[in-house]
């Protein structure tokens, strides 16, 4: 693809405001405790993303540099990452009614999650911006991208896991050559464990949101299912939800998508899943809060949605309320079921993350809260290979 220029230009707290040096390492607003999201020059960006530019281009997250945070086109480095398929999921559609559902399958990137999208922009503007070492806790996902990404770029991870997590996970970042340290308890006691270990030998720390480049290459997961439903939005996307970085992402590119002129005003409503077993996203909404309390004593056979504190709380409620969407959770039992489902009914093996979201639908069908009219996109974030032990 030829080089285009990012049109990045600063960061900004959606709090309070404040405007933050993109061209300096960057990590959250400290006085609101909040994510820092990126900003561009769309009007810049505008005279080179276009819908004919796009044809042009190759697959991938990159083809959308404009508006992904990475200057020099030598740092954008790649395993392969984005570009994955829209599936029509017309056999369970016959099953439930619905004339137009369609399921996002992630399970084609690199270490076999939409973890990849997030940990490639992550690391790739990092190094541009002089930063070697890396250290993130992860449920186990993000971890195995983080050490692939980090190998690809020769750099170093340091990865902090609950001992319980996926085998494979674990294996990925071994093989990878990062430093792995197994952690007794949730992602929430690795998160502990992995700052510390940060602001002891000064390792970057890319958690989620608590840098601002991951989210960025989450969006893309909209900007493709944009330009996949020939730029209309979908009626619904149903999204199983931990920290939040995929839905927050979705709902910054929409915006910026209507800038460039690439697509309306209409929007999708956003839909959260969680577990039963950890639900704050859930709770709070439900309650009509701003924020999501710490969940105690987080369980769930989905690893990734196993986060019981949420630091982009605040951004991931207002997604969900702006687009006047809901936030439901559904059982481990309901979850392997719909697990087993999908895999039969149309031969994807998700995770048990993506296949809450089938669990999600089935009961928002039940509460006539869908119309089985609408086109609805379930999110398989990644391979249910991940998971066997």
């Amino acid at each position: 693809m030829k080089h285009v220029d990012s049109a990045l230009t600063h960061l900004v707290c959606p709090e309070c405001g404040k405007q933050f040096e993109a061209d300096e390492t960057q990590t959250y607003c400290q006085e609101c405790r909040s994510p820092l999201l990126a900003r561009y020059n769309l009007d810049a960006a505008r005279k080179t993303l276009t819908r004919e530019n796009l044809q042009e281009r190759g697959k991938g997250i990159w083809r959308w540099s404009e508006i992904l945070p990475v200057r020099s086109q030598a740092y954008r480095i790649s395993l392969g990452e984005g570009g994955t398929p829209l599936l029509p999921a017309e056999n369970l559609g016959k099953d439930l009614g619905m004339k137009a559902l369609f399921i996002k399958d992630e399970a084609g990137n690199p270490t076999g999650s939409f973890k990849a999208r997030g940990l490639a922009v992550a690391v790739a503007r990092a190094i541009e911006l002089g930063l070697r070492n890396f250290v993130i806790p992860t449920a186990g996902n993000a971890g195995g991208a983080l050490a692939a990404y980090a190998a690809r770029a020769r750099a170093k991870a340091f990865i902090f896991m609950p001992m319980d997590a996926p085998q494979s996970n674990q294996v990925e970042v071994r093989i990878a050559g990062a430093e792995l340290t197994l952690v007794d308890g949730l992602i929430s006691d690795a998160a502990k464990q992995a700052n510390a270990a940060a602001q002891e030998h000064g390792w970057f720390d890319v958690s989620t949101f608590k840098e601002p480049y991951r989210c960025e290459g989450k969006k893309t997961m909209g900007l493709e299912l944009a330009e996949s439903f020939g730029w209309e939005l979908p009626d619904v996307i149903i999204y199983p939800t931990g920290g939040g970085t995929g839905l927050v992402g979705m709902w910054k590119a929409f915006d910026e998508l209507e800038e460039l002129g690439l697509i309306g005003s209409k929007r999708p409503r956003m839909v959260s899943v969680q577990a039963t077993g950890c639900a704050p996203i859930v709770r709070a909404y439900q309650e009509n809060n701003e924020r999501a309390i710490f969940w105690e004593g987080a369980h769930t056979v989905a690893s990734g949605l196993r986060v019981p504190g949420v630091f982009a709380d605040r951004l991931v409620l207002r997604a969900i309320r702006e687009s006047k969407g809901t936030a439901l959770a559904v059982s481990d039992e309901q979850i392997l079921t719909s697990q087993k489902l999908m895999a039969e009914r149309e031969g994807i093996f998700a995770a048990p993350e993506g296949a809450a979201t089938l669990a999600g639908l089935e009961q928002l069908l039940a509460n006539d809260w869908i119309d089985k009219e609408e086109r609805v996109v379930l999110f398989n974030t990644g391979s249910g290979l991940k998971y066997l032990t």
